[in-house]
């Protein structure tokens, strides 16, 4: 009995391990987006993926054409708008290759509006605009991870209650 028990456990984890081998797909960011728009793919994201008021972060964008190639040369700026008051711009800078990666401190909690610029893009006239939301952390995401943590210390105390008596119980045997 314990012999075909023991080959159903190395089968179950030979198994396992495989369908790992297939695919992989990372889980995309929270504050993270794609836009086609005029024969070109934006996509933006921030690191950390929730940033925090007043403490540094980074844009990350990436710049492809309908192929989803990367575009070599571009040029682009950013607005940021909070409560439909734009709050900062980045002037338009030259990118040399198909990311870009600037620091970024947020000022405000909340929601914010991301327009990114691209200006002279090849096939294009005049400047295409990406509209992307945003946000930085608020009260919600200490609640959030309150909730997490207290039902962990829950579970934990469950477990406790069943097992801990039976732990017991043979100690004293």
């Amino acid at each position: 009995m314990n012999k075909g028990r023991s080959v159903f456990l190395i089968f179950g984890l030979v198994l396992s391990f495989y369908s790992g081998f297939d695919s992989a797909y990372a889980h995309s960011m929270f504050n993270s987006a794609e836009e086609f728009y005029g024969g070109y793919r934006v996509q933006v994201g921030t690191t950390p993926e929730f940033p925090q008021v007043d403490e540094p972060s980074q844009f990350l964008i990436r710049v492809t054409d309908e192929n989803f190639e990367e575009v070599d040369r571009f040029t682009m700026g950013i607005r940021v708008f909070y409560n439909d008051q734009q709050v900062n711009a980045i002037l338009p800078t030259t990118v040399e290759n198909g990311h870009w990666d600037i620091d970024y401190v947020w000022k405000d909690v909340g929601n914010h509006v991301v327009r990114i610029d691209l200006y002279d893009m090849k096939g294009t006239d005049g400047i295409l605009t990406y509209t992307f939301n945003m946000g930085t952390q608020n009260p919600f995401g200490f609640i959030f991870f309150g909730a997490i943590v207290t039902g962990a210390l829950v579970f934990a105390g469950v477990i406790s209650y069943i097992y801990l008596p039976t732990i017991f119980k043979k100690s004293k045997l």
